[in-house]
């Protein structure tokens, strides 16, 4: 079964943590964001994998975060969501 990791991150972060996914054989697709979660500064990563490797990939985003510049600052706003269908033409 698929899942759909959507990752919410800081800017600063996109760049390492979708060359580490990719580096990692996963496929990566970022979309700009603001406002929401996290407030300003944001980008949404979208990572489609097979359930058996959302462990991977989270930890993949995890060691790939860069450390927080405020005390409490969220580094990320992580998703992982069913998919029901795939297709790829």
């Amino acid at each position: 079964m698929m899942k759909m990791i959507i990752a919410i991150v800081r800017d600063v972060d996109n760049d390492p943590v979708s060359r580490a996914l990719t580096t990692a054989g996963f496929g990566v697709t970022c979309i700009a964001s603001t406002g929401g979660f996290l407030r300003r500064g944001k980008s949404t990563l979208l990572v489609g994998v097979e359930a058996e490797r959302v462990e991977a990939a989270l930890e993949v985003i995890r060691k790939a975060l860069t450390p927080p510049t405020e005390p409490g600052e969220q580094r990320a706003v992580i998703f992982v969501l069913p998919i029901e269908r795939f297709e790829h033409f």
